[in-house]
């Protein structure tokens, strides 16, 4: 596999060199030491991702470095095949119970060698992205809100997660529907598997099958080498389809198929892969509309709708606009390293009246704009950029402003947030659109403490 590190160990000189030779032609990445100390002294200063290592060594032998080896931290730990002259049953048993992923017998075919280290590779790549993505479910899976939607929603959760039963999760776009998706896996009796997501609508149609079942060699323009899918990938876990409305019909006869048997073909497979997968999916997206229309299958629709989980809108548990904003403050403060920000009275209420129609993903975002832009930690109204918001602080009685100065500075904030959004931040196109100076409008930034975008 090109660009993978293999590591050879061996103390016959010509073995080494051979291997170099042949392997490195193959785009494999080689380096190679004659020593099981040697070995561990270049796996503690490099990352590889297989180690070729021979039983008979001088100083420590074979299996001694392969007990070692598997002391390693498990993301930096290679995979390891034992090769042998004297290869015995017994040596073999041995060095798969102490963690090898494979066994050759010397003399070595270079065919043989460059199938196990491949599929060593692979595996160790998959294992890899597998720990990856239990790690990230977790951290994805904290469901924000006391309102009492959220109190319902997560009782819904505690009462099925624990079940393989499929769900299907229906929200406007921004409502959360992956972390309640993640938070299902992170409940259910299959959270130590992996959490695999597709997202039906960000892949083309034609590789959308490639991406759920994987694909062989040759199968198709591109296909340079297998590939395994996100539904092999998924077994023992959960697959999460997001946006599963805008899966193509051709697939949705594929998945429902799938779904049936827990069986699938690869493209350009002749065999057949069983898998045990519970599916999570999310639409925003009327799928009984879509069914009316001929775009959704009645009968995929219904396979996956067995538990339908209804996530409302930012705007139906307006009361919980509190806690998510100070829950993205302190996210993104820790994130770029800044001074923990307080959002005051005014500001909370500048937020509780905009109606948010991007939901909490429009929300975060707005957070995260928040602590790039404004150094300062007290947040008030005036460093809300939300059109709607300010408009709505206009219509409340004017005695809420002190002075006819603080109406003017609040009208000049306010057209100057309006400039640098059609700018995208650029100060100088701002200025431009506003008829001042550069460094004119700099200085009218700082006085309104209005900060230019890092």
């Amino acid at each position: 596999m090109k660009n993978a590190h293999v590591l050879i160990v061996d103390d016959e000189p010509g073995i080494r060199e051979s291997l170099l030779g042949v392997l490195e032609d193959e785009g494999f990445l080689c380096a190679a030491v004659e020593t099981g100390e040697q070995c561990l002294e270049e796996l503690a200063r490099q990352n590889y991702d297989v180690v070729l290592l021979d039983v008979w060594l001088p100083g420590i032998d074979g299996m001694e470095t392969l007990a070692r080896i598997q002391e390693i931290p498990f993301n930096e730990r290679p995979e390891v095949v034992i090769i042998s002259g004297h290869g015995t049953i017994e040596t073999a048993v041995k060095a798969t119970k102490l963690g090898a992923f494979d066994f050759l017998e010397k003399p070595l075919t270079i065919g043989k060698v460059t199938v196990v280290l491949n599929n060593a590779v692979q595996q160790r790549r998959l294992e890899l992205e597998l720990a990856h993505l239990k790690e990230s479910g977790g951290a994805k899976s904290n469901i924000i809100g006391e309102s009492v939607p959220m109190k319902a929603l997560r009782q819904q959760l505690a009462l099925m997660a624990a079940t393989n039963g499929r769900v299907l999760i229906i929200g406007e776009s921004g409502t959360g529907k992956e972390v309640i998706a993640h938070a299902i896996h992170a409940a259910s009796a299959r959270s130590t598997e992996a959490f695999v997501e597709v997202n039906c609508a960000a892949i083309p149609e034609e590789l959308i099958e490639s991406e759920l079942f994987g694909h062989r060699k040759g199968s198709f323009a591109g296909a340079s080498e297998d590939k395994i899918g996100k539904l092999e990938k998924a077994h023992g876990g959960t697959l999460f389809l997001d946006e599963v409305g805008d899966m193509s019909l051709k697939t949705q006869a594929k998945v429902l198929r799938a779904l049936d048997e827990q069986r699938f073909e690869p493209v350009g497979a002749a065999e057949s892969i069983q898998v045990d997968v519970r599916v999570v999916a999310s639409t925003n997206k009327n799928l009984e509309e879509e069914i009316e229309r001929g775009n959704f299958r009645e009968d995929l629709f219904y396979r996956l709708n067995v538990i339908p989980f209804h996530v409302p809108p930012l705007r139906e548990r307006i009361e919980d606009v509190r806690l998510l904003a100070d829950y993205f403050l302190k996210e993104f403060t820790t994130a770029y390293g800044r001074k923990p920000k307080e959002l005051t009275e005014e500001a909370l209420r500048v937020l509780e009246e905009y109606p948010w129609p991007g939901n909490v993903r429009e929300l975060r975002n707005l957070m995260e704009r928040i602590v790039i832009m404004n150094p300062q930690v007290r947040i008030d109204a005036r460093h809300i950029p939300l059109d709607r918001a300010r408009r709505a602080v206009f219509d409340r009685p004017m005695d809420r402003f002190g002075s006819l100065q603080e109406v003017r500075e609040a009208a000049e904030r306010d057209y100057i947030f309006k400039k640098l959004d059609e700018a995208k931040g650029n100060v100088t196109r701002t200025a431009e659109l506003l008829g001042l100076e550069r460094s004119h409008l700099y200085r009218k930034m700082k006085a309104l403490g209005i900060a230019p975008k890092e």
